[in-house]
C-alpha cells in the first residue's frame, strides 16, 4: 500500500490543496467547510491506495495461477 501511496503522494497532495483552497475561497472563507473537504479527501486517498494494492495483489495472484502455454 505504501509503495502506491508514495508514488502518487505529490500529485494527490497538490490536488487536495488546490481543491481545499478553492472550497475555502468559493464558500466565503469558511474554514470548517474546507477542513471537512480536506479530511474527506485525505481519507479517500488512503482508501484508494489500499484498494489499488488489493487489486494489484489479485492481478498478480491470477497471473501466477494461469497455466503455461506449451512451447512449439
Amino acid at each position: 500500500m505504501w509503495e502506491h501511496y508514495r508514488k502518487t503522494f505529490v500529485g494527490m497532495q497538490t490536488t487536495i490543496c488546490v481543491v481545499t483552497l478553492g472550497i475555502y475561497f468559493y464558500f466565503g472563507h469558511m474554514a470548517g467547510t474546507a477542513l471537512v473537504f480536506f479530511v474527506t479527501m485525505e481519507v479517500a486517498s488512503v482508501i484508494g491506495a489500499l484498494w489499488a494494492q488489493r487489486l494489484k495483489g489479485k492481478l498478480v495472484t491470477r497471473t501466477r495461477e494461469l497455466p503455461l502455454k506449451p512451447v512449439k
